[in-house]
């Protein structure tokens, strides 16, 4: 895939594009890019996407703080691994978000990025105000000879979209976010110094601090995960929550138990790549109980990542 931006204008032939924010570069998105990819290649043309860095409501709305299913990089990685041959990333700006999608089709779509032919779902809108619908683009594209093609819905009956997504994850199931995904979902981070309470009670734990300001955290609680480190995969168990038996007050913890793992983490980056939900956050009477249902948890942990390994060989 080649990736073009705003300072790396490099000339390109005519394109069959689709175009959109692509948080999370899930499901339904990858069977859009199969469908431009197959366009392109029954024209003999090139295919691309057309994204954005920022969430074009954040532009528009500074205050405005988005959950993100994916940072800019790592949106970028995903949609490399779709196949199609180019990335190309516009900066939404205010003056960008003023212009009729009339305009913005013939003075973007067409005289700079050469679009001939342009795929996008029925309910997709851009534009001032999103106020065109498909039919509108259909005519605007006749008239600067930019084919526009409405693109088929994932089979198989289910609503796939970032939000619901989202939703999804902000209530622990992340083994139904995988399917929607694609992938499992991933949270990175550098490994800081954390309390501690963890190696004194047998379960040692990497403190993460996540690198995206607003990556989606998936419900307090307990997973199965898969830890990438130093380029190596561990089974994991990891904890997000307030920590309430240890009353931890207000402040949100992400640490995770490395199984058959006994380095120094302190300052690496980490991967935590979710299998499964254990259960749910809890307060517990004190620190022996916990320790007695962490040794419980890690037992489930094994169970669930064995589960998740033997239907995945």
């Amino acid at each position: 895939m080649l990736y073009i931006d705003r300072e790396n204008r490099l000339e390109h032939p005519p394109l069959v594009a689709t175009i959109g924010f692509f948080d999370g570069v899930h499901a339904g998105h990858r069977f859009l890019i199969e469908q431009v990819k197959k366009e392109a290649a029954a024209k003999g043309l090139s295919s691309a996407v057309i994204t954005f860095p920022v969430h074009p409501r954040k532009v528009l709305q500074k205050d405005y703080q988005p959950a993100l299913l994916c940072g800019f990089e790592e949106k970028i990685e995903r949609l490399s691994s779709t196949g199609i041959d180019y990335c190309i990333c516009l900066d939404f700006t205010p003056e960008m978000s003023e212009l009729p999608a009339k305009e913005f089709m013939k003075n973007i779509l067409k005289e700079k990025l050469s679009v001939d032919t342009l795929v996008i779902g029925y309910d997709h809108r851009f534009g001032h105000n999103r106020e065109d619908g498909f039919s509108d683009y259909k005519d605007y594209g006749r008239q600067m000879d930019i084919e526009v093609i409405e693109a088929e819905e994932l089979p198989g009956g289910e609503h796939v979209s970032s939000s619901r997504i989202r939703k999804l994850l902000a209530e622990g199931y992340v083994r139904k976010t995988s399917k929607l995904l694609s992938y499992n979902y991933t949270i990175s981070g550098k490994i800081v110094e954390g309390f501690k309470v963890g190696r004194t009670i047998g379960f040692p734990t990497a403190n993460i601090k996540v690198w995206e300001t607003y990556k989606v955290i998936p419900a307090f609680g307990v997973y199965a995960v898969y830890v990438h480190v130093d380029s190596e995969k561990y089974d994991g168990m990891l904890y997000i929550g307030k920590r309430p038996t240890l009353q931890n007050g207000d402040n949100i913890s992400i640490e995770v138990n490395l199984f058959n793992f006994d380095e120094d983490l302190y300052n690496k980056e980490l991967t935590a790549e979710f299998l499964d939900f254990i259960r749910p956050d809890e307060k517990f009477s004190d620190i022996n109980t916990l320790k007695e249902q962490i040794s419980k948890d890690k037992d489930m942990v094994i169970k669930a990542i064995n589960y998740y390994k033997s239907l995945n060989h």
